[in-house]
């Protein structure tokens, strides 16, 4: 068995094993995926795919850490700029497709949102003042900047290791693979109604579909910089910013399957910024930046090889 071989399917076996049995523990005992303190009893998961990268790179395939993308590559900076406020172009798509379609209706009051959080208040709502959207942005822009190392926990075995090892020489498909994977690797969570509690079921394919797309998106950041912190703080940013825009304005009304970050709609513009990535040839490599650094590739170097 080939090297690269061994380390997919170890990696594979070790990031669905220890995130699997990590979730299900917990909610074996009660502790419910919609329950916030899932979040906190559920964080080992989060990580078990740089766990299992760590310990393939370390232990298994032994081919070290060269490739990894740990160093932040901040001359490529406007690469980190797209990952941190690309949520904050993808919500107003969100939002305008939900109008214009007439499947979803947001509520910039955020009433809706506090009565369905708290339903025992719906009597006793404050009024949410209209500048308070000129800071719910900037204060979730923040909280994307802190959770970014928490995301490098699921970052440093995505795109850190398997989309630059699996189909190696097929950056498209590798994305669209890891996609696919990525989405199935949430399937613990989704069955019991984690990102779109009204629609498990549907929600099983619908959020393969929009990590694959991210994912393109999330390979391509990574590829530029040749860091692996740029599609941690893409990563951050989706959940941070665009998951909670779209709860806040959402939320206690229309189907989070058509008006979620991750559902239907999402489909438009980050499949918009996906064509474009693939269709202009972004995914690929820099031939002759590759030739010139040739101390830097081995043979199991991937299709993302750090760029000067």
């Amino acid at each position: 068995m080939r090297n690269t071989t061994k380390g997919v399917i170890s990696f594979l076996l070790l990031v669905f094993g220890i995130a699997w049995i990590s979730w299900e523990i917990p909610i074996r005992l009660g502790v419910s995926p919609k329950n916030p303190l899932f979040q906190l009893v559920a964080l080992p998961g989060g990580f078990a795919p740089a766990i299992a990268a760590f310990i393939v790179r370390q232990w298994i395939t032994h081919e070290g850490f060269a490739d990894a993308g740990l160093r932040p590559n901040l001359r490529k900076w406007r690469y980190y700029l797209i990952a941190w406020l690309l949520p904050l172009a993808v919500t107003p798509c969100i939002v305008i497709l939900g109008l214009t379609l007439r499947l979803g209706q947001p509520d910039f009051t955020l009433k809706r949102a506090l009565a369905a959080l708290a339903p025992e208040s719906t009597g006793s709502l404050p009024t949410i003042p209209a500048y308070l959207w000129a800071v719910i942005p900037v204060q979730l822009l923040i909280t994307a900047l802190i959770a970014t190392p928490i995301l490098w926990g699921e970052e440093f075995g995505w795109r850190g290791y398997l989309q630059l090892r699996l189909l190696k020489q097929h950056p498209l498909l590798a994305a669209l693979a890891t996609g696919v994977i990525w989405g199935m690797w949430h399937l613990p969570l989704n069955i019991r109604g984690y990102n779109f509690p009204d629609h498990p079921l549907i929600g099983l394919v619908v959020f393969p579909v929009s990590t694959t797309l991210i994912s393109i998106i999330f390979g391509w950041l990574r590829l530029r910089t040749g860091s692996i912190w740029a599609s941690s703080l893409a990563h951050a940013a989706t959940n941070a910013v665009g998951g909670s825009l779209t709860t806040l304005l959402f939320m206690g009304g229309p189907s989070m399957i058509w008006v979620g970050y991750l559902g239907v709609l999402s489909w438009i513009p980050l499949g918009a910024l996906s064509a474009w990535i693939i269709l202009t040839g972004q995914l690929k490599t820099d031939s002759a930046s590759e030739k010139a650094q040739p101390d830097k590739r081995s043979d199991d170097t991937s299709y993302a090889a750090l760029e000067p």
